[in-house]
């Protein structure tokens, strides 16, 4: 059965250059109506100068695209994915024209963001519409796909990452070790008005109590912020918590970049290089998990919720204490932060 008629797949990401002389024209596209210092975007800038220029988020969507594409006729579907970026090619409106080209009438579309927030949810869908509205009247209709912070398959995914990740420890580190999860750090004002915070702090505690990891040895924290320094945003920040785990003769730390679904960026620069660095100046013993990438139970959650909006037979899976998020998103769902400058870069 197919209720509501869909007849493709939309997959929508961030995006990111793959290349030098793309960094600059990528940047001030991801800033473009932002009151953002020129110095700030240039030292973004530099990041992705450090691996010249080139991000690997695009070739991970390809990737995964190519998995889904695979695993999709396990679950008795079969339908075309496409993909779009909020800011760089292949630009949202780019595909949805080609997908106006072909016929699409009825979209669904799954968001590479576990968690909710402005930047993760209701800003996806604006750029969708947004989209819809550069194409007119033959733009097909999209329905963005659930958040999965507690999916069962996600989770089962992070705690194989970490499960790889703590058995690169030495023996001696393995009963004294300490967990960082990780996630974007985003403005007070925006964390405010969306469950963020709860959601990502139910990932953290499914993922620990399955490998049965005491709330004392694993924290939330964050990385990545960026804004005016005088605007209050989530914290711990993760280089502030290193410190702190070494002032408290913490034998080691694994970092699960949880709130991050790839090995992208922020998770390159600030993790591998900026916390790699801290932890060899603190002589503190590090190991970085992966992120669920396209790891099987990831591909195959994926499908699952696509088989949720496709068919009737399927029950929406969720563990812990909130049960599966809402699929369709009120209208006031995580509003845009109080000042336009303070979004996530």
């Amino acid at each position: 059965m197919n209720p509501l008629h869909y007849d493709a797949i939309l997959l929508v990401s961030f995006g990111g250059p793959e290349k030098r002389e793309d960094v600059i024209p990528f940047l001030e596209n991801v800033l473009r109506g932002r009151n953002v210092p020129q110095e700030r975007m240039l030292a973004v800038a530099e990041h992705y100068y450090h691996f010249d220029g080139v991000s690997p988020i695009n070739q991970q969507n390809r990737d995964l695209i190519t998995a889904i594409r695979a695993r999709l006729p396990g679950h008795g579907i079969s339908l075309p994915v496409y993909w779009g970026n909020r800011n760089w090619h292949p630009l949202l409106p780019d595909t949805m024209q080609e997908m106006a080209e072909d016929g699409v009438q009825r979209a669904i579309a799954f968001v590479t963001a576990a968690h909710s927030s402005y930047s993760g949810c209701r800003q996806y869908r604006q750029n969708i519409e947004e989209a819809r509205t550069v194409v007119g009247s033959q733009a097909p209709l999209v329905d963005k796909i659930r958040v999965f912070y507690n999916h069962p398959d996600f989770i089962a995914a992070n705690v194989q990452r970490l499960q790889e990740a703590l058995q690169k420890l030495p023996e001696e580190q393995r009963h004294e070790y300490r967990i960082a999860f990780t996630a974007h750090s985003i403005p007070d004002s925006m964390s405010q008005t969306c469950h963020y915070e709860r959601q990502l702090q139910e990932s953290c505690r499914l993922v620990a109590e399955a490998l049965q990891v005491p709330r004392g040895r694993w924290e939330l924290v964050y990385q990545s912020r960026s804004g005016r320094p005088q605007d209050p945003w989530l914290e711990p920040d993760i280089l502030e918590h290193l410190q702190q785990l070494k002032a408290q003769k913490a034998a080691a730390v694994v970092i699960v970049p949880i709130g991050f679904l790839s090995d992208h960026m922020e998770v390159m620069y600030d993790l591998d290089i900026e916390a790699q660095n801290l932890c060899l100046d603190l002589n503190l013993p590090m190991q970085r998990a992966g992120t669920v990438g396209t790891h099987p139970l990831f591909v195959e959650m994926v499908c699952k919720l696509i088989a949720e909006r496709v068919r009737k037979d399927i029950t929406p899976e969720a563990i812990g204490h909130y049960g599966p998020n809402w699929d369709r998103c009120e209208m006031d769902c995580c509003p845009a932060p109080a000042r336009h400058e303070s979004r996530v870069l």
